[in-house]
């Protein structure tokens, strides 16, 4: 299969540029994934179903993908990367708990909920916490490069040594003056030649649960190195797509880039690519502004802010309805537009299936499949995906009046490719089919339920054919008379 020639915004050159893989017809693609002391959040849906979406259309392509998503289990501090307490230990202290029995339990808690929001295991997802070796090992290499220092047990990094070598600040574009105006005073700054320096190891106070042994002093490593060490060891010096969320440009990734450098002698990563953020009331979503909807609320409606309950399904249409890049408001009107959406697309999907057969077509699947590729191609645009597809769902829902016609051959090459991108590449599926419990129990009761009607109607018993109907209306299920039956929607 010829591949689309995919087109990525590289969030280090802000441009886009034509994606080509270091080897050919193989990606590494490193993402930053969550910090496990909490349950995840709608916030934490928008970086885990963008890459998602591309390891979903790379491997569709007929790449071989290794994708590394790691688990920040230690390193992860209060305040910023330097200073403060560690958000698990933290966690594990109030509540009295093994830091390990914290991130444990809270990463089999984003798992589940990522498996139910349609999101493929990463090839690797790799602990902090496990790779405690190779971080160290990353510390000694930037040492020995000159671009670090010890203080007191703990190592930081010499921003000001690398930006005069290098550039600290390429890929947020800032530059050090601004970052030394921005620098908040914190405690332990002391220990630094510099208050923008990092850590990249810290000396355990005589409190702190989680701590190793290393050279320098019994600690643990700062937020940064995880991130270097670990997509060094499994994706090689060099690899392809780096992945993240905005928030995490500065001074996340801006450190990852800075240590590599200093370790390997150039960026590790040749595609930088960045999600914008999910906001509420034009504020970003985060357990730091306490304005966060946590997934097990958004699946049973028991938030405040919610109107009603949205399912795991609704909330990927609700994503990928926007383009990565474009910051995306949370609203009750804009979940249940998407809600409907879903729907709309599924029932489209039953009607192509439904469809009957000509002797002639006046659908393409090949010009349906050229027009989601050309789309998907230009910067994962999955809005436009989207709207194509309705496009198309208003030709099949045409197929069962002769509005529209299709040969056998031309019917089951428009499934295969509607199929194609809605289920593989999209990630999407029908969830009256998929119910917790196997079975689509809505289907067959509201079926069961119209075909009664069908039968009053029949009878001429116009006042149970008017209650079904209007009862079915008042619980938001839509139904449309056919000259061969009927069809229904959720509205």
């Amino acid at each position: 299969m010829e591949k689309s020639k995919l087109v990525l915004y590289n969030t280090l050159t802000r441009k886009k540029e034509e994606f080509k893989s270091l080897v050919p017809d193989r990606v590494g693609m490193y993402v930053c994934g969550p910090t496990v002391y909490g349950d995840p959040h709608l916030g934490h849906t928008r970086p885990a179903i963008t890459f998602d979406l591309l390891f979903r259309y790379l491997k569709a392509e007929g790449y071989k993908v290794r994708y590394v998503r790691n688990i920040t289990d230690v390193g992860h501090l209060e305040h910023d990367a330097d200073e403060g307490e560690d958000k698990i230990a933290k966690k594990a202290r109030l509540e009295q708990l093994e830091p390990m029995e914290v991130a444990h339990y809270y990463t089999e808690r984003y798992k589940h909920y990522m498996t139910k929001l349609g999101v493929l295991t990463p090839s690797i997802e790799p602990h902090a916490s496990g790779h405690i070796i190779e971080q160290i090992d990353f510390v000694k290499r930037i040492l020995d490069a000159g671009y670090a220092y010890e203080s007191n047990g703990s190592i930081y990094f010499d921003v000001e040594k690398y930006n005069h070598d290098h550039r600290y600040g390429v890929l947020s574009g800032r530059n050090l003056d601004d970052i030394v105006t921005d620098t908040r005073q914190l405690d332990g700054q002391q220990d630094k030649h510099h208050s923008y320096d990092f850590a990249l190891w810290k000396k355990a106070s005589p409190e702190h649960i989680m701590r190793w042994p290393s050279p320098w002093s019994d600690g643990f490593p700062g937020w940064h190195m995880e991130c270097s060490a670990m997509s060094t060891k499994y994706l090689g010096e060099q690899f392809d797509i780096h992945g993240g969320g905005m928030d995490l440009m500065f001074p996340h990734h801006e450190c990852e880039i800075a240590q590599s450098t200093a370790a390997l002698g150039h960026d590790s990563a040749r595609y930088w690519v960045h999600n914008n953020m999910i906001t509420i009331n034009g504020k970003k979503m985060g357990k730091s502004y306490n304005n966060f909807i946590t997934l097990e609320q958004m699946f049973s409606g028991d938030h405040p802010a919610l109107e009603q309950a949205y399912s795991p399904m609704t909330v990927r249409f609700f994503i990928l309805q926007a383009h990565y890049r474009s910051t995306l408001d949370f609203s009750n009107d804009a979940l249940q537009a998407a809600e409907k959406g879903l729907d709309r697309l599924m029932k489209g999907i039953d009607a192509l299936q439904k469809a009957p057969v000509s002797v002639n077509s006046t659908i393409s699947a090949a010009e349906l499949d050229a027009r989601l590729a050309e789309a998907m191609a230009d910067d994962l645009n999955s809005p436009i995906v989207i709207s194509i597809l309705f496009d198309y769902v208003r030709l099949f829902n045409q197929l069962s009046d002769g509005q529209q016609s299709l040969t056998v051959e031309e019917k089951e090459s428009l499934l295969s490719v509607v199929r194609r991108w809605v289920f593989d590449i999209l990630g999407l599926c029908d969830e009256k089919a998929t119910t917790s419990a196997g079975k689509d129990m809505v289907t067959p009761l509201v079926t069961t339920l119209l075909d009664m009607r069908l039968k009053a109607k029949s009878e001429k018993n116009w006042a149970l054919s008017d209650e079904i109907r209007d009862r079915l209306t008042s619980i938001g299920i839509r139904v449309k008379d056919r000259k061969d039956g009927y069809d229904w929607e959720i509205e």
